[in-house]
């Protein structure tokens, strides 16, 4: 019997001798620089001439280590170990997988300082923000070997039936398709990974190109931990080879994909298509990102207001799916709130997070993102007031560093107020009054987080009823949810609001079967 589930505790980086800790990791980070991984497909591992460097988006210089540009050949090996394996995988008991899984999170905990260090320096993360996901990565497997435990066999929700022994088990879907993102490459992809196994399914494991470190350093931890060979395998390679190879190949189960609108919209099309040979539907959990919107109110604590927008928009340079990037504020105090934000924002530490755990915004992942956020800090010249950073980045040879930018007086309709730009942008947007505001907030194809800073209940009330979004705060920033506190997920273009780190998650990894014996 498992204890309750309890959040992992965040490490205080104002302790000197975790300063030391971490200080420490990151030069044993440093010592395996440049070194090569393959990918492992069933109990072989797999290395090619062709590879691609995983870098430090603070120096782009440094080259975390090398992988293999896989083929669709190299997906197509993997899922076929995979559905292998599955044929053994799928009958071993609960409680076994669940013992298998949670040996993961106790050497992820004994680790803790190492993968603080790996999201630092291949993600680009501050001290707080690698450890806050490190702890998520923990709080996924703890949980979801609970609520495995807890489904499994859920006998005791059905009725009665004289004369008849009545069963409810949930069963295992196959193989999955695991395509996590760059962003949470620790504690989405590990979620991701420990949901599928512990439901008796296999994998096949492609982590983003930005950030495949983190994913093969994880993915050993569950090989450690005793999965036999083609239980979870690792491949590498450009998305739209591999992964589009992973997502259309008939003996694939079920895609579970974290990214991009567009790349989501596409994985949605493709696995609904049904190949020769396929025997099933796929099943699609997806999450596409959102343009959250942040409504502020006339009667609100406009200095509360303040501290959680610019911690919503800027945290981790923007780059949440939940980041807070457009305030609604209405009209009586949208310039006293401005300047409060302006004057918050401009007072951000920037720097390596490498450097300091008092840098608190660092690089943006990549080349591709700095094209884009320049892209759009020009756009935002044209559709509002600049009233904080704006410079785009030219020269990237120190790093992908951006200033946080506020633009402010922009229309609902604006570019930078309905496109998400996954960097530090925020718009500021004037409405006339709470009705306005609400409206402006809903007018959107995203529905993925929302807030609300308001000391009327009974707008309190109406936006729990109206403010269209799957994870909703009032008076706290959009950002930070909670595994086991706030079930994160989305609606609209915002994803299958596939409720991760909550209650009904588990049953996206599985299919019910109920048996009914004659007495």
């Amino acid at each position: 019997m498992l204890s309750e589930f309890r959040n992992e505790p965040n490490i205080d980086f104002k302790q000197e001798a975790n300063i030391t800790a971490l200080r420490q990791a990151l030069e044993s980070v440093r010592a395996q620089f440049g070194k090569t991984y393959p990918m492992v497909i069933g109990d072989e591992k797999i290395e090619l001439n062709d590879v691609f460097p995983s870098i430090n988006p603070a120096c782009p210089q440094e080259v975390l280590g090398y992988f293999p540009n896989g083929t669709a050949d190299h997906a197509d090996m993997a899922i076929e170990a995979a559905t292998r394996a599955f044929e053994s995988w799928q009958h071993t008991s609960v409680e076994s997988r669940v013992e298998t899984v949670l040996r993961v999170s106790a050497e992820i905990r004994r680790r803790r300082f190492e993968f603080c260090a790996l999201l630092v320096l291949e993600a680009g993360k501050s001290w707080d923000e690698a450890d806050g996901e490190t702890c998520e990565a923990i709080d996924f497997i703890e949980y979801y070997a609970r609520q495995m435990l807890r489904i499994a066999d859920s006998s005791q929700l059905l009725g009665t039936s004289p004369g008849e022994h009545l069963h409810l088990q949930y069963i295992p879907l196959g193989v999955g398709a695991i395509i996590p993102p760059w962003n949470f490459p620790a504690a989405i992809l590990t979620g991701l990974v420990a949901a599928s196994l512990l439901a008796g399914n296999t994998v096949v494991l492609k982590p983003a190109e930005q950030t495949p470190l983190v994913g093969f350093i994880i993915s050993e931890l569950f090989w450690n931990a005793g999965l036999p060979a083609g239980v979870l395998n690792f491949v590498t390679g450009p998305g739209e080879i591999v992964g589009e190879r992973m997502v259309q190949h008939p003996k694939t189960r079920f895609v579970a994909f974290t990214g991009s609108r567009e790349v989501g919209i596409g994985i949605y099309e493709k696995a609904s298509k049904v190949h020769a040979g396929q025997k099933w539907l796929k099943r699609s959990i997806l999450e596409m990102g959102g343009k959250n919107a942040v409504i502020v109110d006339e009667t609100a604590d406009l200095d509360m207001a303040a501290q959680g927008i610019v911690t919503g928009a800027f945290s981790f340079q923007g780059q949440k799916c939940s980041a807070g990037s457009r305030a609604i504020i209405v009209d009586s105090v949208y310039d006293q709130l401005a300047a409060k934000v302006v004057k918050l924002a401009g007072n951000i530490k920037m720097g390596s997070p490498e450097q300091s755990p008092d840098n608190y915004m660092g690089p943006v992942i990549d080349n591709e993102a700095v094209a884009k956020i320049n892209h759009y800090l020009e756009v935002g010249t044209h559709e509002g007031n600049l009233l904080l950073g704006g410079e785009t980045l030219q020269d990237t040879s120190k790093g992908y560093f951006f200033k946080p930018t506020i633009f402010g007086e922009v229309a609902a309709d604006a570019k930078v107020a309905c496109d998400e730009i996954f960097g530090p942008v925020l718009a500021l947007t004037r409405a006339t009054d709470f009705d306005e505001a609400l409206h402006i907030a809903n007018n959107t194809e995203y529905g993925l987080t929302g807030s609300l800073y308001s000391r009327d209940s009974a707008r309190l009330e109406r936006a729990e009823r109206e403010f269209h979004v799957g994870n909703l705060y009032f008076n706290r920033k959009c950002t930070g949810s909670m595994v086991s506190q706030n079930p994160f997920g989305g609606f609209g273009m915002s994803g299958t609001d596939s409720k991760a780190g909550g209650p009904d998650y588990m049953l996206l990894f599985t299919q019910a079967k109920s048996i009914t014996v004659k007495a």
